[in-house]
Order: structure tokens, then C-alpha cells, then sequence
């Protein structure tokens, strides 16, 4: 009875095993749909600012991050899920996570990209484990008449973040202290 019991053990262990693997994304079109996301939010970047084309083919990548969401009641967080593109070509994916604390009350969404202007940049993006935007980021503004604020200061900095189509109940949205890791999706 003993080696009866083993071998159900075993077997129930492998099928349970085999379940788990089920959601791991291979063969999944996470992927895909991620990629997606990815487009339709270079696409409405790129039409609502159309400097941000130029910005882009400026860049050894760009990273899109379609969809942010944050919430807070005192402490809050923010997570989300993107796209490194070098040369308009999906090379990796990240997730971004965000925690904060202070006065804060309510909810939002949020899109937002981040330029690589210096191959440097970008390889110590790629070469960390859990990259967190500093201060040699430079802020990038949408403006009222449909521009964004990248100046000649602005495209000399290694890393430009513009957050953009923000919907929510929380006043503006930051990307300070926003760690971002590689992910398979």
C-alpha cells in the first residue's frame, strides 16, 4: 500500500506541476497583446505630439509603459506593463512598480515613455536588475497647444520621461522613485 501512496503522490505532484506551468506564459499571447498596447500608444503619442517622432528617431530606445495605474489613501502604489523598443523593434518588456506615502487621496491612469538619448543610458537600463529613475532624467511636459516641452537642455539629457493621457482623481503624476524590471510576459 505504501509504494501505492508513493506513486499516487508522485503522479498527483507531476500533474500539479504540469497545471502550475499552464499560466507561464509560453506559448501564451501575452506578447502580442502587450505589443499592441505598445503601438496604439506610440501611435496616439505620436499624433497628439508630433515632436515626439523626431525625439524618437533621436533615441537609441524608447520605452512605453501603455498603462499606469496608481492609487493611494495616505500610502500608494502604481504598477504597470510595457515595451523596450530600439528601432521601433520590441527587444524587452518591463513591469514598472511604484510605492509612496504622504498625503495622497484617490486614483489614476496614466501613459508614459521614456527616451534614451545616449546608447550609455541605455545599456545601463538593460544591464540592471531593477532600474530606478534618477535625477539625470529630464521631465518633458505635454503643453496645452499639443507640444512637448523638450528643449535643446531637455534632448542633451541621457533620459527624458514624458507622461501623458492622465484620467484620474490624483494631481499629476510622477515617475520618481519608479523601479522597472525586466519581465516575460
Amino acid at each position: 500500500m505504501n509504494g501505492l501512496s508513493r506513486r499516487n503522490l508522485i503522479l498527483s505532484g507531476g500533474a500539479l506541476a504540469g497545471l502550475a506551468a499552464c499560466g507561464n506564459g509560453i506559448g501564451s499571447d501575452g506578447a502580442a497583446r502587450l505589443d499592441a498596447r505598445v503601438d496604439a500608444t506610440r501611435d496616439f503619442l505620436f499624433t497628439r505630439y508630433p515632436e515626439t517622432r523626431d525625439l524618437a528617431r533621436k533615441a537609441a530606445g524608447v520605452l512605453y509603459m501603455p498603462l499606469m495605474t496608481e492609487a493611494g489613501l495616505f500610502f500608494g502604489g502604481a504598477y504597470g506593463r510595457g515595451a523596450l523598443r530600439i528601432n521601433d523593434v520590441t527587444v524587452d518588456y518591463y513591469s514598472a512598480t511604484q510605492a509612496s506615502y504622504g498625503l495622497q487621496i484617490g486614483a489614476q491612469q496614466y501613459a508614459h515613455a521614456l527616451f534614451f538619448m545616449t546608447p550609455e543610458a541605455l545599456a545601463e537600463f538593460r544591464a540592471s536588475d531593477g532600474w530606478a529613475i534618477g535625477a539625470d532624467a529630464k521631465y518633458a511636459l505635454p503643453a496645452q497647444g499639443g507640444a512637448i516641452g523638450a528643449d535643446t537642455t531637455t534632448t542633451l539629457s541621457p533620459v527624458i520621461a514624458l507622461v501623458f493621457a492622465q484620467a484620474g482623481l490624483i494631481a499629476g503624476a510622477s515617475l520618481e522613485g519608479t523601479k522597472y524590471t525586466r519581465i516575460i510576459p
